[in-house]
């Protein structure tokens, strides 16, 4: 069997090249039942700059007021570290928004971008919702050996935590 020279490169080089990849998507997913209206939850949650006010993680959050694509806010974690967001969608009346990360802090939070919902939605009763927090993201370090602190175990053990703390934050706030 005769190979062209250009065949046999490429035959040499395809197990090296399947080696080199990238990261994969990884994906997170909590949800909470709060014993409160939607229209009371919505109100809690729908200022995007306001997460401050419900979420334990979050020392401060600052924005400019928009509840549009392009919003902003930055928040300054617990740990001082400080992100920045923007708004991706929001709508008033199906009690959700979307958002981005918009400015990468590998120090601050394990990921080098992320995507995240945010949604409430009625409950088996009149007082009751559930508010759903779901998301899609990369680890902190997308090359192909991560220190552990930025592999993806770690990116989703953050987004695990935060969704779970915020989520129970916010229960606890309107629960009172």
């Amino acid at each position: 069997m005769k190979f062209t020279p250009a065949a046999l490169i490429a035959f040499l080089l395809f197990p090296v090249l399947s080696l080199a990849h990238g990261p994969t998507p990884q994906k997170a997913k909590e949800s909470i039942v709060i014993n409160a209206s939607v229209d009371t939850v919505w109100n809690a949650i729908k200022q995007f700059d306001g997460i401050s006010g419900w979420h334990p993680d979050v020392k401060e959050s600052t924005g400019d007021d928009r509840h549009e694509s392009g919003g902003r806010r930055t928040i300054t974690l617990q740990n001082g570290g400080q992100l920045v967001e923007e708004l991706d969608f929001y709508s008033d009346n199906d009690h959700e928004y979307s958002y981005r990360l918009k400015t990468e802090n590998v120090q601050a939070f394990p990921t080098s971008s992320y995507s995240i919902g945010i949604q409430v939605a009625a409950g088996e009763t009149a007082d009751s919702s559930v508010v759903t927090l779901k998301s899609r993201f990369y680890r902190g370090d997308t090359g192909n050996t991560p220190p552990e602190k930025l592999n993806d175990e770690a990116a989703v053990k953050a987004m695990n935590e935060f969704f779970k703390n915020g989520l129970s934050g916010l229960k606890r706030k309107l629960e009172k």
